[in-house]
């Protein structure tokens, strides 16, 4: 038991520290970027050359970055080009801003605070932003949630993205890094140019949701639940006691409140049949389903078909439908949109316009659970940041084909 207690303390003391420290997000992590131009916003920042120089880069300087024989070749306008094993470029004001372009032929443009490291990795190059933590929540609240919204539900939306970061910390430590910008982790796209969400994020730091044994939960979320969040064993088959159904009648005037798809009878009878359907066909009658509430399985006869299996593979907005026979069509008529677990998003934005605080929308959507700072949440794992790959040696490399269109000027 003592060394149980030993193991709780060092884990808070890991979990205190990274509280105050930074986190490493993948960026641009759904392509495969060839190229790279690192230009500063706002501040100062350092180039690590890996040959004994610091080369120093003002507001509105860059730096271009491709892949060179499993390698890095790195140009500035300042310094001979070089090659190296990975690259290093840190802010030296402490509020420092840099925006990131990669690709010629669709270029794609972010804004980052912080510092940014790369690597080339499985023929492409792994671009990481570290950044304040609490900046980071700020561009995933812009991203999961909005602008213009409800300064109580950005607060609430503020409080998900922290758990979730928190919780799942060390999920890509093996990649060198602690989450990515897709929604594989969450989605990030950058600094938050919204005052409400950077007020929200501040006002809410270091706060996070915790299940009664002060573990931090899996703070799942979806858009609109139609009326009736769902279990999560319903969907993950994994139970929590905090991801129960809840009755929601705060979402149902919103958009994504209902929907409907129309389908070709002949085509339902052939899906239905290679999912095991075998009775009568001649009266399309017998495939009507009505789900009042939420339900697991549709049946039709003697078949029964997982809901979320469904929802898969006839792209539909949620599981939560019913099934009408009219003549030749097959109409569902659904409610909601997405997976119906956790916390509903359009449900949550009306709760605070009604004047509810993010406490109680967050009370409202998890069951049991307490909201709290992370310093009291019990680790069941360190967290701890493995470095990059070792920063090899250098060497001189002239180059002067662009790397990226529209910087003909660099040679």
């Amino acid at each position: 038991m003592r060394g149980f207690r030993l193991l709780i303390i060092l884990f808070l003391t890991i979990y205190g520290t990274v509280a105050s420290a930074q986190v490493r997000i993948r960026v641009f992590s759904v392509q495969s970027p060839e190229s790279a131009l690192f230009s500063v916003i706002k501040g100062n920042y350092s180039v690590n050359a890996f040959n004994g120089e610091t080369i120093f880069l003002n507001q509105g300087e860059s730096v271009i970055i491709g892949r060179y024989k499993g390698k890095l070749a790195v140009k500035t306008r300042k310094a001979t080009g070089f090659v190296c094993d990975s690259l290093s470029i840190k802010g030296t004001t402490g509020d420092d801003s840099f925006s990131l372009r990669i690709n010629e032929r669709f270029p794609l443009k972010q804004y980052y605070s912080g510092d940014f490291k790369c690597f080339p990795d499985m023929g492409t190059l792994v671009l990481i932003n570290i950044c304040n933590i609490e900046k980071y929540i700020a561009g995933v609240v812009k991203a999961e949630g909005g602008k213009g919204k409800n300064i109580e539900y950005c607060k609430s939306q503020a409080v998900i993205a922290r758990t979730y970061m928190y919780k799942y910390f060390d999920k890509h430590l093996a990649d060198k890094y602690n989450v990515c910008d897709d929604i594989h982790c969450q989605a990030f796209n950058g600094l938050s140019d919204d005052s409400l969400i950077e007020r929200a994020t501040l006002e809410t730091r270091d706060i996070v949701i915790l299940d009664h044994d002060s573990t931090l939960i899996t703070a799942a979320f979806h858009s609109n639940c139609g009326g009736e969040t769902t279990s999560s064993e319903s969907v993950w088959l994994a139970s929590q006691k905090y991801l129960k159904s809840v009755i929601d009648p705060f979402c149902l005037s919103s958009r994504n409140a209902k929907w409907e798809k129309k389908i070709l009878l002949n085509d339902w009878i052939e899906y239905i049949d290679k999912s095991g359907y075998n009775g009568q066909t001649d009266d399309p009658a017998v495939f009507n389903f009505m789900q009042k509430s939420r339900l697991t399985n549709y049946s039709a006869g003697s078949c029964t078909i997982p809901l979320r299996t469904m929802r898969s593979e006839m792209n539909l907005r949620s599981t939560f439908f019913s099934v009408f026979a009219q003549g030749d069509t097959i109409i569902l008529k659904g409610r909601g949109y997405g997976h119906g677990v956790g916390l509903c998003q359009e449900g949550a934005m009306e709760m605070a316009a009604r004047g509810f605080n993010y406490k109680q929308i967050i009370d409202f959507y998890y069951t049991g659970v307490v909201i709290s700072d992370v310093k009291n949440a019990v680790v069941l794992h360190p967290l701890t940041i493995n470095p990059l790959p070792p920063e090899g040696g250098s060497k001189t490399l002239s180059f002067k084909a662009p790397l990226l269109g529209g910087d003909k000027g660099w040679k």
